[in-house]
């Protein structure tokens, strides 16, 4: 591959960011609301893509958010940082207002929205009511019978009714009425056929439509009502409630008992969906080796979608005993809590059960029955009040009374296996005490250890320990609130520093003593090495600079006893310690090359090392294409073309001075790469923008370009992009930067981008578009206002872009003059029409447009094309000039710009002959106005 270079340009370029949205995908519709926001309509299944087209120096980065937040738990995280955004099937609920924001530093971050709207229809459902009622003191009988449809839909639905073939409507029988009522919000059509005659008895089709936008389907649902029409009515064929024991297998039955069409039937269980495990086969639901957790209060649920479903409910009870406590109580009359002899004492036992009128206690001493006495009083408390509990009073403890007992727990009839607790009484009984071992707080650890808090707890018997934070709205480590523990201990792993703190541990009222909770306090201390900042961050510089390295301690613990080393790869700079301030400083007086490397800040104390490092280097930045060109250098050759180039140097003051750039280049999808450096006079500023030519490219295939800045360090970050070849240039005024046309500063007023939705016509009756070329209402065109206070013969004139033609001598000019077709659709409609004329300008050639094309005169309310050669020898622009006629209906109109290699096809006629003949036309028509002046 053959690459021509010409010489570098160079000028200073940075803009801040511009953004638009453009569409493509599956889009049904594309709208601008009037003063509010574009509109994207798309059928729910479609693949939704939006692509953010941007513009600015550096190139802005872009991010896609949607309504308030960021998008990217809606749509695929892959493309929220993308520019286009790509949504595969998209669903209703993904609908809203998307945004897309460039930002590049400059100025404020460019934003715009599009709403994107999803059209949808869901089937429609017929549901059948109807109403009986007696009118007072008359002796008639009324039976109303009411269909309703509804459908979920975006855009609204329209309904429409049909018994048998014919279509009804409102006032096409009397005995019929259709309505929407006023709560529904059109969400619904009802059909009312008052007091039922035998002709109503037919089938009933309800339509959904959305009129066929985005290509949706109507849909339709047939209802057929008959004197046998009749709402759902159901049997269970299970007794109530239902009683079993776990790992029984349980079978409801639910069979239909009327109701015309034949219902359907489901099964729930409270509310929610029934167990994975369960078997539903029509109306007989069986839960297969039954468990505790699984009872619960099922229904069948019939329905026909006529009048209201039925339901029948019926409970399933689990049989079962939970694992009880227990909890001693000493007399009440005393003030200290220990058992005595000559006092009472009171034993509670609590078991849960299922059902709990099953519940049956027994009482054991020593193993052997006992009965309720005068001494040994047994009683069972209200099942009621608190469920499974029974209470063993001994009144005036003996010594014959010490001894074990025992709290038996189970269901009648048996099948459960029974529940007991064993409850010591003796002289050694005695209430709890909580002690923490010496040495045991504080508790002083490293973070990432696992360390045991411990309570020591005396007493018989012993009670479970329960651990909580002082704090008692701070979670334990583990989360929750509050942790049991047997033993005293509560062990955590893998302690962190937010876990230094105060924990309590406290004796608990159940399996113990009844008493008031003992409790104690242990210190928690989590050491932790210094966090510090920064972490890692890039230092570039050129030889013989200064500069200072900073490293700073945010936290550390302990954070007295701090010191700090600094090193340059493994050899010691320096060491000290940290005195009042929190931060240490290293300053190098003038780099050198020994000097480029790895420098480490290490600060420490008891728990560790925190370290800043610092990559020193003398590599350059990457340079920062230029994207706002439009491509290229125009070569009117039939397989090769041309690229202009642009970028300019991000931070180039920061290093050594770029001596030269390594251009590197290959065709998409090869692997063999051209390379050629070019070099570089003088020191580049920041900002300035480079333009170096790419010629002989190959027709019409892409490059990936990757420039390399080179200093006397050696080689810099690299930067790539993709150049397109583009035959063509278009632009239909869509986005708001005009596709970089520009205003002629020298002229008397300017052309101005609207859209027929949006125009102002109160001023400007019979002249101007009604809408853009393509008959779109919301799309832009550019048109000349031609009101007040415009005055006869005023010019507004609109520059296009600066089009380069590539070099084909070493002289810098163009030997043979290359074609090109340049095309636009004008509109020039109004009695008072002027001119819409054509030039070329050309570099070089200063004040001399050449005129390529003109029209004069009212042309009719419709678009038409224009179509001319052009013969550049040199860059160039094109220049459309409006004038201004003798009255203010006279708005001229452009869209749809066009440069196209080659020459035009198929050229609307526009020959000189008829150029001369607008000209005499105008003059003509400026003398007649003179003429009826005086």
């Amino acid at each position: 591959m053959l690459l021509k270079l010409s010489s570098l340009i160079f000028s200073f370029s940075t803009a801040p960011p511009t953004v638009r949205i453009i569409h493509s995908g599956h889009a049904c519709n594309i709208e601008e609301e009037r003063y509010t926001e574009r509109v994207y309509t798309i059928r729910e299944g479609e693949t939704l893509e939006l692509a953010c087209l941007v513009s600015g120096h550096p190139r802005p980065q872009i991010r896609w958010t949607k309504t308030a937040g960021s998008a990217s738990d809606r749509f695929q995280d892959s493309s929220v940082f993308n520019e286009t955004l790509r949504i595969i099937r998209i669903q209703r609920h993904q609908g809203g207002r998307y945004y897309c924001k460039a930002e590049n530093g400059l100025g404020s971050p460019a934003i715009k929205s599009i709403r994107v709207d999803v059209y949808y229809l869901d089937d429609p459902i017929v549901t059948v009511h109807q109403s009986i009622g007696e009118a007072k003191e008359q002796f008639y009988y009324e039976r109303t019978v009411f269909l309703r449809c509804m459908a979920n839909s975006n855009p609204p639905v329209h309904y429409s009714w049909r018994r048998g073939k014919e279509f009804l409507s409102q006032g096409s029988d009397k005995g019929v009425e259709i309505y929407e009522p006023f709560f529904t919000q059109g969400e619904t059509k009802i059909l009312k056929l008052k007091n039922l005659r035998p002709q109503d008895y037919a089938n009933y089709s309800c339509i959904a439509s959305v009129r066929n936008v985005c290509g949706i389907p109507e849909k339709n649902v047939l209802f057929k009502l008959s004197n046998k029409t009749a709402s759902p009515t159901i049997k269970l064929l299970v007794e109530e409630p239902i009683v079993v024991n776990p790992g029984q297998s349980v079978t409801l039955v639910c069979v239909t008992s009327g109701g015309e069409p034949t219902p359907t039937l489901t099964w729930v269980r409270n509310t929610d969906e029934l167990s994975k495990k369960s078997r539903l086969n029509g109306g007989t639901l069986t839960l297969p080796a039954i468990s505790m957790e699984e009872a619960g209060v099922y229904s069948c649920v019939a329905s026909n979608n006529v009048g209201n479903p039925a339901k029948k409910s019926t409970a399933i009870v689990v049989r079962g005993l939970k694992k009880g406590r227990f909890w001693i109580t000493p007399d009440p009359y005393h003030n200290d809590d220990n058992i005595q002899i000559g006092r009472e004492v009171k034993i509670s036992c609590q078991v849960e059960a299922t059902p709990p009128e099953e519940l049956l206690f027994s009482w054991l001493k020593n193993g052997r029955p006992l009965r309720s006495s005068e001494r040994m009083v047994i009683t069972h408390t209200d099942p009621d009040v608190q469920p499974g509990t029974t209470n063993l009073d001994i009144i005036d403890l003996k010594f014959t009374d010490f001894g074990t007992y025992t709290c038996v727990a189970a269901l009648k009839n048996g099948g459960i296996p029974e529940v007991s607790i064993d409850v010591n009484i003796s002289s050694t009984t005695v209430p709890p005490e909580l002690t923490v071992p010496r040495g045991k707080s504080p508790m002083v650890v490293q973070e990432g250890d696992t360390v045991d808090l411990q309570c020591l707890v005396s007493g018989k018997p012993k009670p479970i320990i329960l651990w909580s934070r002082a704090d008692k709205e701070v979670p334990m480590p583990d989360g929750s609130l509050q942790t049991e523990s047997y033993d005293g201990v509560l062990r955590i792993v893998n302690v962190s520093r937010e876990m230094t703190g105060t924990y309590r541990c406290a004796t608990s009222q159940y399996n113990g003593f009844n008493v008031k909770p003992r409790e104690a306090l242990v210190e928690l201390t989590v050491q932790y090495p210094p966090v510090v900042e920064p972490v890692f961050t890039e230092i570039r510089q050129g030889l013989g600079r200064a500069f200072t390295l900073n490293c700073r301690v945010l936290r550390a613990h302990p954070s007295k006893v701090l010191k700090y080393e600094w090193k340059l790869g493994t050899r010691l700079l320096t060491m000290g310690q940290f005195d009042q301030r929190d931060e240490t400083d290293y300053n190098v007086r003038a780099l050198n090359r020994e000097g480029y490397g790895e420098y480490t800040c290490e600060v420490t104390n008891e728990a560790g090392v925190g370290a800043c490092r610092f990559l020193v280097t003398g590599r350059a930045y990457a340079p920062e294409f230029y994207y706002d060109t439009y491509s290229a250098l125009w070569q009117n050759r039939p397989r090769v073309y041309g690229f202009k180039l642009q970028w300019t140097q991000q931070n180039p003051l920061s290093v050594d001075r770029i001596v030269a750039y390594r251009l590197g280049m290959k065709q998409t999808g090869q692997s063999r790469w051209w390379e050629q450096e070019i070099p570089m006079e003088g020191a580049i500023a920041k900002g300035e923008l480079i333009t170096h030519n790419l010629t002989e490219l190959i027709k019409p295939e892409a490059y990936l370009v990757r420039l390399t800045p080179i200093t006397r360090f050696g080689e810099g970050d690299s930067t790539d992009r993709i150049i397109r070849y583009s035959g063509e240039f278009q632009c239909s005024f869509e986005d708001e930067a005009v596709c970089m046309f520009t205003q002629d500063k020298t002229d008397d007023f300017d052309w101005t981008r609207h859209s027929a939705a949006t125009r102002d016509t109160k001023y400007t009756p019979n002249t101007g578009p009604s809408s853009d070329r393509a008959g779109s209402k919301q799309s832009f065109y550019m048109y000349i206002e031609t009101s007040r206070p415009r005055l006869e013969g005023e010019k507004a004139r609109l520059l296009t872009p600066t089009f380069n033609v590539a070099p084909k001598s070493p002289y810098g000019t163009v030997t043979a003059a290359p074609t090109y077709c340049f095309g636009f659709y004008y509109h020039m409609y109004g009695k008072h029409i002027g001119a819409l004329n054509a030039y070329l300008r050309q570099k070089g050639h200063s004040g001399s447009d050449s005129s390529l094309w003109n029209l004069v005169g009212n042309q009719g309310d419709r678009w038409k094309q224009a179509k001319v050669n052009i013969h550049p020898i040199a860059s160039f622009q094109l220049v459309l000039e409006g004038i201004r006629g003798p009255g203010i209906e006279g708005d001229i109109a452009i869209d749809d710009v066009t440069i196209e290699e080659g020459e035009c096809k198929d050229p609307p006629p526009n020959s000189k002959c008829l150029m001369q003949w607008n000209i005499f036309f105008y003059s003509l028509l400026i003398l007649l106005n003179l003429v009826m002046a005086f």
